[in-house]
């Protein structure tokens, strides 16, 4: 299976045999990123942006890739993220396919994908592959560090094992550690990809692809990513018009919102390695900042040393519920951080912070606005 590379994407090294959390070493890895705006002369203007499970390091379009990143309304200039002050760095995380090492990546030692062969993954090693890739951007010290969902939970291990590295952050819709509800959803969604007979045991290529395991997946992410306030304004019981209806199966698609979970599903089958997904997937589930840190969740989070933090989230969300951003804040409250938690009225869920720029542009633009800098 081959990686999913945006064209303007550039690569740091990591250093050779690279240690994960759980004991493996990873030989002539690489980190996928892209920046935006210019450093200053200090280079104290930088932003880290780290992702959700899925995207890739173009958060934006720019002069060597104008085509529109995947949080394209939030970073650029005069935008929340404004790119005219800051010097915004975004990383592909560790183990995904969009240029990352990660399953779909040649093995040195083999010549072939990883698949089942690389190391166990965990949120701790993505936060530490990122904080290497500031640090050979020459960056000492990040203005601000943004984290949404995954990225979040990765920030929160990037801020507790690197102290020093980070003046503020922003948490968006993300937690210390995920939930029930959260894990047995990605549970399924990996049951779903490894039952598909194509799957093989992680051993696959495009031919012969697990497309049908990873539709589900997609399919059962795609329901718990907005808010079912949404789906009954944005489809209600609508069907689908029979000239639009493209199979005979009796049991197929007949409503609206059955065709958006298809349409959504085909657009991420076949450019997301199925292996990457499972690591990703899992490695959120296994994340939990105390056990990370060795102490309870209210001592890791006050030992985490900021001038600022903005906290968010949304009612809807059922993946990141709202009373696990409040714990954050609170946490951060406990030691020396100055913190606002700020929650949001939006029906859009988990996806709020990806779609309803206009709910969460403004808060992100007056924390990044303010004198204190």
């Amino acid at each position: 299976m081959r990686e999913f590379i945006p064209p303007a994407t550039r690569f740091i090294d990591l250093p050779d045999r690279f240690p994960m959390r759980d004991g493996g070493l990873l030989r002539g890895a690489r980190i996928a990123y892209e920046t935006f705006g210019r450093p200053s002369a200090r280079r104290d203007n930088a932003v880290l942006i780290l992702t959700g499970l899925s995207p890739d390091a173009h958060a934006a379009s720019h002069p060597d890739d104008p085509a529109p990143g995947w949080w394209e309304a939030m970073v650029g200039p005069g935008k929340p993220v404004d790119t005219d002050r800051w010097y915004v760095i975004c990383v592909n995380s560790l183990g995904s396919c969009k240029g990352s090492t990660g399953p779909a990546s040649l093995d040195p030692d083999t010549g072939a994908p990883y698949g089942l062969a690389f190391p166990e993954l965990a949120v701790e090693d993505i936060a530490d592959a990122a904080a290497h890739t500031v640090r050979a951007l020459g960056v000492e010290r990040l203005a601000c560090v943004i984290g949404a969902s995954m990225g979040g939970m990765t920030a929160l291990a990037l801020l507790s094992r690197h102290p020093e590295l980070a003046r503020s952050h922003i948490s968006i819709s993300s937690a210390v550690h995920a939930l029930p509800f959260a894990i047995a959803v990605r549970s399924l969604q990996r049951e779903a990809i490894r039952r598909d007979p194509l799957w093989n045991e992680g051993r696959y290529d495009a031919t012969a692809y697990p497309r049908h395991g990873m539709t589900t997946a997609r399919k059962l992410g795609m329901i718990t990513y907005r808010s079912a306030q949404e789906w009954d304004v944005r489809f209600g019981r609508n069907r689908i018009a029979e000239e639009h209806r493209t199979d005979q199966d009796p049991f197929g698609p007949r409503f609206d919102v059955e065709g958006y979970l298809e349409f959504q599903a085909r657009r991420f089958v076949h450019h997301f390695d199925p292996n990457s997904y499972l690591y990703l997937s899992r490695c959120m589930d296994r994340f939990d900042l105390a056990t990370s840190s060795g102490t309870t969740t209210e001592a890791a989070l006050a030992a985490i040393r900021l001038e600022k933090a903005l906290v968010i989230g949304v009612e809807t969300d059922t993946l990141f519920p709202l009373h696990q951003q409040r714990r954050i804040a609170e946490g951060l409250s406990g030691g020396s951080t100055d913190v606002e938690f700020l929650p949001l009225e939006s029906t859009q869920g988990h996806d709020a912070f990806l779609v309803d720029s206009g709910s969460f542009g403004p808060p992100v633009a007056k924390f990044l606005s303010v004198d204190w800098w």
